[in-house]
């Protein structure tokens, strides 16, 4: 188990390298003068331009860090490998530049910001598990029964209907129609993720863009679930169980279940690793403080290294997470023994 885990994390280093240099170059391929976005609307001096050039790494300096000039007078641009270099050693050290616009550290936005996206996640990881397993196995196991036709009629609503649509829909029900027809008396807040000035408590802020979040993912869950148990139903090893004698509880809870839910597991665990990446359509519908939307703000305001960063916390949020998915293999099929021979298996 261990030599696969050094395995794993060993291929991450090509992908995050592979990933991180195709970011470095969009940022360089779009139009646009790093230092004129840092200014903004302000006129810079030359002296003030040509330091900014200096601590952004944009053009060569000697050891004293002073500008080098080439024989006409001119500063010399920093090739791309060069900034590539400056960019991966301060990734190393938990450096992710400074915002254009906002003039703050990079981690320190995303350090306020990722919280609000975690607790988000994981309100919409706990819905997608339990009510996408749970419809799977009722619709599994009363199969062809009202119950299954139902589960099978919603998930297949849910699935063909977008995410921001769904979170749109949920504010005009809760959010309008249900505030005026009970005179005010009950509705959900449809905005923000709360506050001191909220009318309502910090959690009640997340069940919108929780089920929004969730809606999707739980309708793929709760498909996965049901074909995945009904075909190991089908196996050798469950008839040899039920001529046991064993009921039919103890069948699927002991025999069955654990291997229908490993597919489904892989889904919800890869699904976790995206929730927590930020979901860019729900926190914008939303208005919700989180990574995601964040993001987006940084893309219509071309802050690319809000951007930069933003995309990078995800790469490794994502591939930490495949790895814990991958390892989980082991604990729920014991047949599963990643390094072991194969004879093994």
């Amino acid at each position: 188990m261990v030599k696969y885990i050094l395995k794993r994390l060993l291929q991450f280093i090509p992908v995050f390298i592979g990933v991180t240099i195709i970011l470095f170059a969009m940022e360089n391929i779009v139009p646009g003068d790093p230092i004129k976005l840092i200014a903004g609307d302000k006129a810079l001096n030359p002296e003030t331009e040509l330091q900014l050039r200096i601590a952004n790494h944009l053009i060569e300096t000697d050891s004293d860090g002073k500008p080098l000039y080439d024989a006409d007078g001119n500063t010399i641009p920093t090739p791309l490998w060069k900034q590539y270099g400056y960019y991966i050693n301060g990734l190393l050290h938990g450096d992710l530049g400074n915002s254009y616009s906002r003039k703050l550290p990079v981690t320190q936005i995303f350090a306020d910001k990722y919280p609000y996206t975690a607790k988000l996640a994981l309100v919409g990881i706990v819905i997608e598990a339990v009510v996408g397993i749970g419809a799977g196995l009722v619709s599994a196991i009363k199969r062809y029964s009202f119950w299954d036709v139902l589960v099978t009629l919603i998930t297949a609503v849910l699935v063909a209907m977008p995410a921001f649509w769904l979170g749109m829909l949920l504010q005009l029900f809760f959010g309008v129609v249900l505030k005026n027809a009970t005179g005010g008396a009950f509705y959900l807040p449809i905005s923000g993720a709360g506050g001191p000035n909220s009318e309502f408590e910090s959690w009640v802020h997340y069940i919108l863009p929780g089920i929004t979040l969730a809606a999707v993912s739980t309708a793929y869950a709760a498909r996965i679930m049901r074909s995945q148990l009904l075909e190991v139903m089908n196996q050798d090893y469950i008839r040899t169980a039920k001529a046991k004698g064993l009921s039919r509880r103890q069948v699927i809870m002991h025999h069955a279940l654990k291997n229908a839910l490993i597919p489904v597991v892989t889904y919800i665990g890869i699904d976790f690793g995206a929730m927590l990446s930020g979901a860019i359509l729900t926190e914008t519908v939303f208005n919700w403080p989180g990574v995601g939307y964040e993001i987006y703000r940084a893309i219509t305001q071309r802050d690319w290294p809000i951007v930069m960063g933003g995309v990078t916390i995800i790469i490794v949020v994502v591939m930490v997470i495949n790895l814990v998915v991958d390892v989980s293999y082991a604990f729920l099929d014991p047949r599963i023994r990643y390094g072991a021979p194969k004879d093994q298996g």
